[in-house]
Formats: C-alpha cells, structure tokens, sequence
C-alpha cells in the first residue's frame, strides 16, 4: 500500500483515445505518480500513451500485451482499466485477487452480477475501486444535491435526463476477414463468444450487446448517475421501463439509437432521453467547461431538469454548472461549474494513498450501472416494464430477463462464483 508520500504505480489497461486521455492526465494530476506499463492486446495503439508518457515522466512504460504481467508486478499499486464495456469486470476481479487498486472506466459492468462480483472483491481483498463517473468529484454536483436535499427546491415531482448526442450515421455490417497482423482477437474477445474476426466488432463494438450496454446509455450512464446522486443516491428501482429502436437508421446494428427511459423509484419519477440523432445538440463547450459561462440549456445535450414545487432547476455535465429558475423564468440560484476529470483522477490517487473511500466507489457505481442494464433488458424484451426485487437483484416478472442478465462466459474467462 502506498502511503501518503510514498510514489504510486500505475498501469493502463486498455489503450484507446479515452485510456490514453486518462492515463495521461492522472500521471500528471498530482506529484509521485508514475505510470509502468501500457497494456492493450492490440499492437497499433499505445503508441501515443507511451510516448507521451516518457516525455512527463522522463520513464518510458513498458509495453505489454497481456495485462497479467502488470497484475503480477509486485511494484504496480494500481490500474486503469479502460477496455471495452465486455472486460471491465473480469479485469477488476483480477485485479483485486492481485492486490491492485483499481480505476474502471464506466460503464462499469456489461451486467448485473458483474457488478456485485466486483463489490465482493474490492471488499474481500481491501481494494480501492474508483469507476468512471467523474461528476461525483465535481464541487459544484454536490451544491446542487445540497441545495436539491436542503427542500429549497420544494417537493422533487419529476427528474428529466437527457443524452442527446449527434453522430449517427447509415451502419453496415462488414463480412468477417483475416486477423489484422499485431492484434490478438481471442484476448480481445476475452469472455464474448469466440467468433471470427470482424472488423465491424473490432472497431464498432458498442454496437453489440455482447462487447456493450450501447452507444446512447455508454454514454447517458452519466447522466443517469448524477440523477441518483442528486436526490440522495436511492438504491434500485423498483420498475423499469424503456421504449425505444432504430429511428433514424433501420439498419442491421443490434443498439438502437433511441432510448426513452422511466425509473420508478418509489416516490420520485425519472426519466430519461437517451439518442444519437441530434446534431444541432453539443455537449458543453470548452468555454463552458474551465470559464464562467452556462450553456444555451434547451441545445445542452446532456442535462437534467429537476422539477420541484418551487422552481426548476438546470443541471449539466462537464463543468455546465446549474441554474434555478422560479416564477416568469426569474433565476433564483446558480452555480458556475468546472469540467471535473482531473478532481476526480486526483480523488482515486488521493485514496490510494490514504485508504478512503472513493467519491465514485463501486457500490455507487453498481447502483447506476444496473439503472442501464434494466432499461437495455426492458428494451430488448420487447419494451415491458420490469419490476426489480432489490435484495436479491432479480426480475420477478420476466424469467427470461435474469438470463439475460446472468450473461456468458468462455472458458477461462468466467467470473469465479467465490472471487
């Protein structure tokens, strides 16, 4: 265990835009850390991470293929996990049997025993498992759960969660291929069904649901996150219900790029609006997320409105900050935020060092990651409303629900039943 002042060893596991991104900003985020290795089973990435790792570490990491080496490593006291959705919870458990603190990029679990699976680790072998919502580190999130929980914003009535992307565009399934040289597919596929390689897999893998819970909630769990922790971090729902399907393009992928989502948590409606379609939409702009600025908020494609009895209030992500507004639009209250990637990177390496619990633990994190694996179940079981029994986290209506959710596993990749 590192002590406050001792240096802290990093691995990435997983070296695409967003691993790179993140690697490179906690290696910097505070003083003492450095990173050992970079880890990806695919020998066309890396390549910048390691490079500019050497240039702000003056150590060039090693580069390695297969992340036991760095699970081995007596040296690494933690790592970065940012694979595809379909990894992230067997690298966890190994992770944790390994003696490693952990940093998992969202969505944490392609389902919801993998969630549970990585609670019981982190506990059993005392790890520290930050995941990837990075709006519980931002200061100006917790104001606006304070001010929601103080009551001035009267009786909560209704929350509204919007991810509202633009992108999408015509997708067609290419035919399987030859391995690309450098890339070992049966690692990538990891605990998937083995298939033959294909090229729309590799590249497009949030477009099936046995590598991913889906580009539009990939993407919307944060949203949804922060909607849990503004009202005081409920715990399960007790239904759910999305509709939802491929409205701009009906074409041959298994996500759909529209997603309308109502949680019923017992008191307080949720809903959520989750698509791929809008191109006039824009998630905050650097100006918005390091300056004093709040965005045009109908055009904001990632917010929350909160409804109350005594006003409405605005909540963005990225550093959007929040606005209350009562009677004839009159604000009443705001806050100026600030894009929280780096508070939060600055969280995991903080508790690494002293053993505290982590701003986006992975209870929290099992929490909202099962929000998305119900509405994508309800979806695919032809749009039914799902009524949860939160102690054994089970669907009580729909037998066929719970297969879904128990997913399947290759050999020498399943989750162990006692991890």
């Amino acid at each position: 265990m590192a002590s406050a002042n001792d240096k802290v060893i990093l691995a990435l596991i997983g070296a695409g835009g967003r691993g790179t991104q993140v690697i490179l900003s906690m290696q910097k985020c505070l003083p003492g850390v450095e990173v050992k290795y970079v880890c990806d089973v695919d020998q066309e990435r890396g390549g910048r991470a390691i490079d500019e790792l050497e240039k702000q570490q003056k150590v060039r990491p090693e580069r390695i293929n297969d992340m036991r080496f760095s699970f081995d490593d007596k040296d690494v006291d933690a790592v970065v996990i940012c694979t595809p959705e379909h990894w992230h919870a067997l690298a966890t458990v190994r992770a944790c049997q390994a003696g490693k603190d952990v940093y998992v990029e969202k969505n944490i679990s392609l389902t919801i025993p993998e969630g549970r699976k990585m609670i019981e680790a982190a506990k059993r072998y005392g790890r520290i498992i930050q995941c990837g919502f990075q709006n519980r580190s931002a200061p100006y999130n917790f104001s606006a759960r304070d001010y929601i929980l103080s009551g001035k914003l009267g009786k909560i009535a209704l929350i509204k969660a919007y991810c509202m992307l633009p992108g999408n565009k015509p997708w067609l399934y290419k035919e399987d291929s030859p391995v690309p040289e450098g890339l070992d597919w049966d690692q990538w596929l990891g605990p998937a069904p083995l298939v033959p390689y294909n090229v729309s897999r590799h590249k497009g893998y949030n477009e099936f649901w046995a590598y991913s819970c889906g580009l539009p909630l990939a993407d919307c769990c944060h949203v949804i996150d922060l909607a849990r922790m503004v009202i005081g971090d409920p715990g399960h729902p007790a239904s759910v219900y999305c509709a939802g399907g491929r409205v701009l393009y009906d074409d041959n992928r298994e996500i759909p790029d529209n997603q309308t989502i109502t949680y019923d948590f017992g008191g307080i409606p949720v809903t959520v609006e989750a698509s791929i379609y809008g191109e006039y939409l824009s998630k905050a702009s650097p100006e918005i997320r390091f300056g004093n600025l709040f965005p045009n908020w109908p055009f904001n494609s990632d917010r929350m409105e909160i409804y109350g009895t005594e006003g409405m209030m605005y909540l963005g992500r990225h550093g959007a900050g929040w606005q209350v507004l009562g009677k004839n639009s009159e604000i009443i209250a705001q806050e100026y935020g600030y894009f929280p990637d780096e508070v939060h990177q600055q969280d995991f390496i903080n508790c690494i060092r002293t053993r505290k619990v982590p701003n986006s633990n992975i209870e929290q994190g099992h929490l909202s990651a099962t929000l998305v694996h119900l509405a994508n179940i309800s979806y695919r079981l032809g749009k039914k409303q799902l009524f949860f029994d939160s102690v054994n986290e089970k669907v009580m209506n729909e037998e066929e629900a719970n297969i879904i959710s128990e997913g399947h596993y290759r050999p020498k990749y399943e989750i162990p039943e006692i991890v």
